[in-house]
């Protein structure tokens, strides 16, 4: 028997979803079959726009804005999801923000500021949804690492620090939650096609992709495949991995 990347019923919440990654995720998991939470902290009007997308697929969409460095604001979203969608059954940690600088140029409000959203938002959305797929005994987190986070790069300790423990969190939590049915898994994009990477200068892009196997940037679709497939019935037997979705430019 065939099992297919079917969401069908799934009650999904994405962080950071009203662009970029964010948005290709979860529109993904709405054309799966999902209903889909669309979190952002301060952009309304893009991820309403998101939430249209998810109905035009035929899926409820909630539009739930929250700072997810925010422990009160967080619990309060979960709560609202819940009430308005159903009980979550897949939550993805995507939201993120970038503050970049040399170690001897970056300042302490920069560094806590990334880390907050990356991986204190990563620990409390996962606390606040575990402890309801805890009892349910079912459910997937999905969490948004880095190809950063495994390698380390110039002018993002901060970035790269949070990334890496989005790894350590990921493990840490399978371990916790497996026996209670709930899987956590880690996506470490690459360099993805987003309004950041455009903004580089072209000799910099050509570095990226000369350093990568497959010799090109990704683009928002490869990260949300990936996310569906762990989201899904086909990774029942999965749990505490990190895929990257880099073209190999880990390797």
């Amino acid at each position: 028997m065939t099992i297919e990347l079917d969401l069908n019923g799934a009650v999904a919440l994405v962080t950071g979803a009203g662009r970029g990654i964010g948005r290709d995720i979860a529109l993904a998991l709405a054309v799966a079959g999902a209903d889909v939470a669309v979190n952002d902290l301060a952009d309304e009007a893009a991820c309403a726009a998101v939430v249209a997308g998810v109905e035009e697929c035929g899926r409820r969409g909630l539009v739930v804005m929250a700072d997810v460095s925010d422990e009160q604001q967080v619990e309060a979203m979960v709560v609202r999801v819940e009430d308005e969608l159903g009980p979550l059954s897949v939550v993805v940690n995507n939201a993120g923000i970038t503050r970049d600088n040399v170690v001897m140029m970056m300042s302490a409000a920069d560094f806590d500021a990334v880390v907050a959203t990356h991986l204190r938002g990563t620990f409390l959305v996962s606390k606040a949804a575990a402890r309801r797929m805890f009892r349910r005994r079912a459910g997937s987190i999905i969490n948004m690492s880095s190809v950063v986070g495994r390698r380390g790069n110039a002018g993002q300790v901060n970035y790269a620090a949070a990334k890496a423990g989005i790894l350590g969190l990921t493990k840490s939590l399978a371990k916790e939650l497996g026996g209670r049915g709930v899987r956590v898994n880690a996506i470490a994009p690459g360099y993805i096609d987003t309004a950041m990477t455009q903004a580089l200068p072209e000799e910099a892009r050509k570095l990226i992709v000369d350093n990568t196997p497959l010799r090109a940037i990704g683009a928002p679709a490869d990260v949300a495949d990936a996310v569906v497939f762990l989201a899904s019935p086909r990774a029942r037997f999965i749990t505490g991995v990190t895929l990257p979705v880099d073209g190999g430019l880990g390797v």
